[in-house]
């Protein structure tokens, strides 16, 4: 984000530390990947290369028309010649306009049929990466690869590659016909273009500056909104309306003044291009008409009768335009290239990197399980030479509820990680009913796995549809029975629509202990032999936790579950609790023996209940 010297100060310090860039150079190798793209569209694309061919000719026959009737039927007064060439220029504007509609109506739909295939691909490529590549990997950009990124691609596909067909082609096919008539006037006319070039390129690259700042600016304007409007409650609690009233108002203005600037700049290029385009066309009528009516500059044309270079002059006039205006229009449209390759790249770039291999080759399925959990001297870290996870041994036996306990960063979400294989161990093993993860398909192991996790995240949809996200295929009698197993049929069904409310973005519609019990209940619909729970209660008050605790009771019984939770109470009833601290187990046992040893966790423990007392 380019930040000017006098950017007003935001709501919220946001420090922008990867900028990506807006353009990138034209590569072959990316432009024919692109191109690979349209291969299943093939007869689509072929067409609109025809039909983008047809209409380079047609725009400079419009006006060698033109021309032509003018030199022909009306300058030798033909009334009926002259009806007749208008009927005839008329019929050639109208199949143009039939062409120009297949052209524009072709290329959308080979842009919408491209970036369709381009953004299924991301999303099934997004699937398949690792948690690694979620935890190292800024949600923003994921996002902008199937939006903004795939958006510039698109603009590639449907306009660049036709539109600079089109262009190009009826620049070289004015340039042949003014060549044809006139070489000598048409080499001044030549000499003219670098200019027109010059001053094209000289603005547009500010144009791009300015409208850059400008969307930049708007973005500031758009997230500080979209800050404001999360964070409404904390505003309106600390009396901030007046403030952040104030600070958007100086977003507002400074977004103004991009605007304003980038629309002088336009108001300034545009005529300025304009009266370019007429200062040439006075040289060439100064030229031209000195040639017609002296027969000077050009000797060898002297001896050309007046009437022949009146045509060669009117031939010129017309087609100038079509010869110079394709020179801005080609320009924006590398502009546009250039734009679409960075954002091809940035795709291409997803879609290159490689999901991190946690299968082996000859990696099994695993079969029904007891649900003996066990890490044999287990060391992890998530980055080279940087252990999170130092030498854990533990073992869960077949229906036992292990608590995890420790302080942030002691290595308790890593354990349940591994034991979940979102990652491999560096060294040492993890082992299921004696299997070790590594031989095992991740798919046969999560089919075997619940995990309810402490951001209770709920999809856009109904209380049924979430709770069926356990199991998929599952009836809506099964649905009803996983909550009625939990005894919390009751709560949800007291909901406005019961099982069939919408939860809202985010379970908006729910309260924090409601999406718990949904959370829950996807979890006994499911039916794992094994069970993770990280922090899942810790966002639930305390008259809701009661109700909670019955649900998770029921829940655990039978299954192996390694509970994570910073609120004692919910582990009381644990077969072991392990404490973790540096990434080691310094405290092993159940909640009795570690309250009778008096070590840390009994401290952890009287701190606990001197805060519930309080």
């Amino acid at each position: 984000m380019t930040n000017s010297p006098n950017q007003p100060r935001l709501l919220t310090h946001v420090k922008q530390t990867d900028k990506e860039a807006k353009q990138r150079p034209l590569s072959f190798a990316v432009i024919r990947r692109l191109l690979g793209y349209t291969r299943p569209y093939a007869l689509r694309r072929n067409t609109l290369i025809a039909l983008a061919l047809i209409r380079s000719v047609q725009l400079p026959a419009l006006a060698w028309a033109l021309a032509a009737v003018l030199n022909g039927p009306v300058l030798a007064k033909d009334w009926s010649g002259t009806l007749w060439g208008a009927a005839g220029f008329f019929l050639l504007a109208l199949s143009t306009a039939v062409v120009f509609h297949y052209r524009m109506r072709l290329a959308l739909e080979l842009g919408e049929d491209v970036i369709h295939d381009l953004r299924g691909e991301i999303f099934a490529h997004l699937q398949k990466m690792s948690m690694r590549f979620y935890d190292t990997t800024k949600l923003g950009r994921i996002i902008s690869r199937v939006t903004s990124d795939a958006e510039n691609v698109r603009m590639g596909v449907q306009s660049v590659l036709f539109i600079t067909l089109v262009q190009l082609g009826a620049m070289v096919v004015a340039a042949a016909i003014m060549l044809y008539y006139d070489p000598p006037l048409f080499a001044v006319v030549l000499a003219m273009a670098p200019v027109l070039w010059w001053v094209s390129k000289f603005f547009r690259n500010r144009l791009s500056a300015a409208y850059r700042a400008t969307q930049e600016s708007f973005s500031r304007v758009t997230a500080t909104l979209a800050e404001s409007v999360n964070g409404i409650r904390v505003t309106q609690g600390f009396v901030r309306q007046d403030t952040n009233a104030e600070l958007f108002g100086e977003l507002v203005d400074n977004h103004a003044s991009y605007h304003v600037r980038s629309s002088k700049l336009q108001a300034v290029f545009l005529p300025f291009l304009e009266l370019n385009s007429q200062v040439f066309m006075a040289v060439l009528l100064a030229l031209g008409g000195a040639q017609v009516l002296l027969g000077v500059f050009f000797a060898e044309y002297a001896a050309a009768s007046p009437i022949a270079r009146f045509e060669s002059l009117v031939v010129f006039a017309l087609l100038m335009p079509q010869f110079f205006n394709p020179i801005a229009t080609i320009g924006r449209q590398y502009n546009d290239a250039l734009t679409a390759m960075a954002g091809a790249e940035r795709v291409f770039g997803l879609l290159d990197t490689e999901p991190e291999r946690l299968d082996a080759d000859d990696a099994i399925d695993l079969p029904t399980i007891d649900g003996r959990v066990e890490l044999d001297e287990v060391t992890f870290g998530y980055l080279p030479g940087k252990p999170v996870l130092h030498g854990i041994s533990l073992t869960a036996e077949p229906g036992q509820t292990i608590a995890l306990v420790g302080e942030t960063g002691s290595g308790k979400t890593s354990i349940i990680n591994l034991i979940a294989k979102f990652y491999l161990p560096d060294d040492g093993r993890v082992l299921i009913d004696s299997y070790d993860t590594k031989q095992l398909t991740s798919h046969s192991l999560a089919q075997q796995l619940g995990i309810v996790l402490q951001r209770n995240y709920l999809f856009t949809g109904s209380v049924m549809d979430n709770i069926r996200v356990g199991r998929p295929d599952a009836t809506d009698e099964q649905v009803i029975e996983s909550a009625r197993a939990l005894d919390c049929l009751d709560t949800l069904e007291a909901l406005p629509q019961g099982l069939l409310t919408s939860v809202g973005e985010k379970g908006g519609n729910l309260s924090l202990g409601q999406r718990q019990i949904v959370c829950f209940c996807r979890a006994m619909l499911a039916d794992p032999r094994i069970l993770i729970l990280d922090e899942a209660t810790s966002a639930v008050d305390t008259m809701t936790e009661a109700k909670v605790q019955v649900a998770l009771a029921r829940l655990l019984a039978g299954r192996t579950s390694f509970v994570v939770a910073h609120r004692l109470s919910t582990i009381r009833h644990a077969d072991h609790v392990l404490l973790l601290d540096n990434g080691e187990i310094i405290e092993r046992g159940s909640h009795n023996q570690l309250l009778e040893q008096a070590g840390r966790y009994a401290n952890l423990y009287r701190q606990f209940i001197q805060a519930s007392e309080a």
